[in-house]
C-alpha cells in the first residue's frame, strides 16, 4: 500500500469536483467556525467575568444578616437587625485572618450641587472599606478614622456622581446636599467603568458608616460586614473565624442556624465559572449539530463518488489493488475534506471572534489552542466516521461486477 499515491488519488478526485467538495465542505466549515466562536466567547466572558471580581478584591468576604424563624416562620433577611456595632469590634480586634473589616449600611437619596442633582445611595462604610473592594484615590483623600468617630459630614465620590454634579470643575472641598443634609467632598475615586453586568462601578458615593447610621438612617444595627482576608488562599479560615465569633456574640447554641450568612469572592467566581462553563458547553453543541449535518453531507457525497467510480475501482482492483487500498484511498478523501474545511472553519472562527471585540466593547473572545486542537480532532473523526461507510462499500465492491457497470 502506497499512501503517498493514495494521497495524490484524493487529491486528484477532490480537485476535479471543485464544486462539489466545497459544497461539501461548507457544513464542517460552519461548524467548525461556530464551535471555535462559541468556546471563545463563553472562556472570554468566564475570563472578563473573573478578572472584573477579582479586581472587586478576590479575598473579600461578604456578612450580612439572616433569615431566622420566629413563632415558626421564616423571618425576611432583610428585616433582621442581627448584625451590631460589637460584631464589627470583635471581627476587627479577634481574628487573625482578617486584615481589613467594614461596618456597610446604605441610604438611598437626591444628590444636589448648585442647580445639579442626580439619584443614587450613600453607602456607609470605614477608612478600610477602600481596600477590601480595591479603590484607588484619583483626587484628595479617604475620610480617616477620626470622621468615623466623630460622625463627619463627608463624602467621596465616583467618577460618574462627579460627572453629573460637578461637570468640568473640581469637586475637592465643595458641598453637596444629600436628602438636605450637606456633606463636604473630600475625595474623588479612580474609574472602575461598567462591570460585565452593565453595573456602573463609578457610580458610588462613600461615607463615614456612622454619619450614615445616625444622621441619616436613625438606627443602630448594620446592614452588612465587610472584611478582607489575609490572602486568597486562608479565605476559608477567616471565614471560619468570624463564623465562631458571631455565633458567639448572638449566643447561638449548638445546633441552632446561623442568624447571619457568610459569603466570599471565592465561592461567587466558582459558582459563576460554573454557569459559564455549563452555558457555553450548550452553546458549543447547539453549534455542533452543523458539524453532524456537514457528516451526513460528507457521507452523501463519498457514496455518489463510489457509484460514479464504480469501473475506477473495479479496474484498480482487476490489476491488484486489495480491499484495504480501495478502503484507505476513500477515507484519505473523506478526511481530507473535513480537514481542508476544519483548517478554513477555524480561520472563520478567529475572524468571526474578532469582528465581534471589533463592534462590540462590552465582549470579550478568547480562543484557546485546545479548542483548535479539539477542532482538528472533531474533523478527522468526522471524516472517519461518516466516510468509514462508502469506503467500505467501495472496498467490498466485487470486481468484475464493477467493470459491468454503466
Amino acid at each position: 500500500m502506497n499512501y503517498a499515491n493514495l494521497f495524490k488519488i484524493a487529491l486528484k478526485a477532490i480537485y476535479n469536483n471543485k464544486t462539489r467538495s466545497l459544497l461539501t465542505m461548507l457544513g464542517i466549515i460552519i461548524g467548525i467556525a461556530s464551535v471555535i466562536a462559541m468556546l471563545g466567547f463563553g472562556q472570554g466572558t468566564q475570563e472578563q467575568i473573573t478578572s472584573q471580581i477579582s479586581s472587586m478584591g478576590s479575598n473579600m468576604i461578604m456578612i450580612n444578616p439572616g433569615g431566622e424563624r420566629r413563632a415558626g416562620q421564616r423571618m425576611d433577611a432583610s428585616s433582621m437587625q442581627t448584625l451590631k456595632m460589637e460584631d464589627y469590634e470583635s471581627i476587627r480586634n479577634e481574628c487573625a485572618h482578617v486584615t481589613y473589616v467594614s461596618p456597610s449600611v446604605s441610604s438611598s437619596g437626591q444628590l444636589v450641587a448648585g442647580n445639579n442633582n442626580y439619584p443614587s445611595s450613600v453607602t456607609g462604610c470605614s477608612a478600610d472599606y477602600l481596600f477590601i473592594r480595591q479603590l484607588e484615590m484619583a483626587e484628595g483623600n479617604m475620610f480617616s478614622e477620626q470622621d468615623v468617630k466623630t460622625s463627619a459630614k463627608v463624602v467621596v465620590l465616583g467618577k460618574t456622581i462627579v460627572d453629573n454634579l460637578f461637570p468640568n470643575e473640581n469637586p475637592i472641598g465643595k458641598t453637596i446636599r444629600v436628602n438636605q443634609i450637606p456633606f463636604r467632598v473630600v475625595g474623588v475615586l479612580e474609574s472602575k467603568g461598567t462591570n460585565s453586568m452593565g453595573m456602573d462601578q463609578d457610580e458610588i458615593v462613600l461615607a463615614p458608616f456612622t454619619t450614615v447610621m445616625k444622621r441619616m438612617l436613625s438606627q443602630s444595627h448594620l446592614q452588612g460586614i465587610q472584611c478582607s482576608a489575609t490572602s486568597e488562599g486562608e479565605t476559608q479560615l477567616a471565614m471560619n473565624e468570624i463564623e465562631d465569633v458571631l455565633r458567639r456574640n448572638h449566643r447561638l447554641k449548638d445546633g441552632d442556624e446561623n442568624n447571619f450568612t457568610l459569603n466570599s469572592m471565592e465561592e461567587i467566581m466558582s459558582t459563576i465559572s460554573t454557569v459559564t462553563g455549563l452555558m457555553t458547553m450548550l452553546l458549543a453543541a447547539i453549534a455542533g449539530i452543523s458539524l453532524v449535518v456537514g457528516g451526513i453531507g460528507i457521507m452523501n457525497i463519498m457514496y455518489v463518488s463510489v457509484t460514479e467510480r464504480t469501473k475506477e475501482i473495479g479496474l484498480r482492483m482487476s490489476v491488484g489493488a486489495r480491499g484495504i487500498d480501495i478502503l484507505s484511498q476513500f477515507l484519505i478523501e473523506a478526511v481530507m475534506i473535513c480537514l481542508t474545511g476544519g483548517l478554513i472553519g477555524i480561520i472563520c472562527g478567529y475572524g468571526l471572534g474578532a469582528l465581534v471585540e471589533m463592534f462590540t466593547d462590552q465582549v470579550q473572545v478568547s480562543i484557546s489552542g485546545g479548542s483548535v486542537t479539539l477542532a482538528f480532532g472533531v474533523c478527522v473523526l468526522i471524516g472517519m466516521f461518516f466516510g468509514w461507510y462508502p469506503a467500505k462499500k467501495a472496498a467490498n465492491l466485487d470486481p468484475i461486477e464493477a467493470l459491468r457497470y454503466e
